[in-house]
């Protein structure tokens, strides 16, 4: 269910990549040319460009973009022509928590791996490593009261998070038809869907069970408001448009939104990957 639109037939590699050459030569950048061309390229069909550039012109093409756009645009287009799991990796190092769950369980179990491999090379750490370590750090950051007295509504209200936490165990071990029957019995049993647990636990049920849900959300979130949240909107758009976008095109209901909300080339190579 991916919104991009690829042009049949695909031109070569080097002929792409020589395009690209020609929009970022000169005083000026081409853009729209950049837009045209990556976004409506696959992953392996940007990897392909990208080996094809680097040969021809001694430089890597994410360089070259670094060097020739700027703001919310350059974040965007290199998010796009990086390889989807190096991507991943570089997203969950910079927001540990949340990405690591949208990683987790809104992605394949090979996409999951590869994301892990990319992490370790990039980083020279595991993400398992990261996570305890952020642990660890509010262990030892915290300050905690030492004296007697004892608060019996947070003491009832924390032991209730502590049991609540023991779904993360199931959550982190079954496969995703499983989890959506357990979901649904749940929701029976009970009269409440377990996304009203904890915020973290809300989110891993939906990238498990409706992902174009949560990225909907997300999406909805970073628009809503004074201001716009680039970086979650890129992230989110970014990351689906070859996964499952028109499914969050109609969770959400229709791309307007993005274009009343962004601007300039920014505003174009969402609109690109949205479809």
């Amino acid at each position: 269910m991916a919104s991009i639109s690829i042009p049949d037939p695909v031109p070569p590699a080097t002929e792409d990549a020589e395009n690209i050459r020609k929009a970022v030569q000169g005083w000026g950048t081409d853009e729209k040319a950049l837009i045209e061309i990556l976004g409506h390229r696959t992953a392996a069909q940007r990897a392909e460009i990208a080996v094809a550039y680097e040969g021809l012109y001694n430089e890597t093409l994410l360089d070259r973009l670094h060097s020739e756009l700027s703001g919310d645009f350059r974040s965007a287009m290199m998010l796009w022509t990086m390889d989807p799991a190096a991507r991943d990796a570089k997203l969950a190092h910079k927001a540990l928590v949340w990405v690591l769950v949208e990683v987790a369980c809104a992605s394949s179990p090979d996409h999951h791996v590869a994301v892990r491999k990319a992490y370790c090379a990039a980083y020279s750490a595991s993400l398992e490593e990261d996570v305890l370590k952020q642990f660890l750090v509010r262990l030892v950051s915290s300050y905690r009261y030492s004296g007697e007295l004892v608060d019996d509504e947070l003491a009832r209200a924390e032991a209730a998070e502590l049991h609540d936490a023991v779904v993360a165990r199931i959550v982190g071990s079954r496969s995703k038809p499983q989890l959506k029957a357990t979901f649904e019995r749940f929701r029976q049993e009970h009269g409440r869907a377990i996304d009203d647990l904890a915020a973290v636990l809300k989110t891993a049920v939906w990238c498990l069970a409706c992902p174009e849900k949560h990225f909907a959300e997300v999406i909805r979130i970073s628009i809503v408001g004074l201001g716009t949240d680039e970086e979650s909107l890129t992230r989110a758009i970014v990351s689906r448009a070859e996964v499952d976008m028109k499914k969050v095109k109609e969770e959400y209901y229709r791309k307007t939104v993005v274009n009343g909300d962004t601007s300039g080339y920014y505003n174009g190579i969402l609109l690109t990957l949205v479809g």
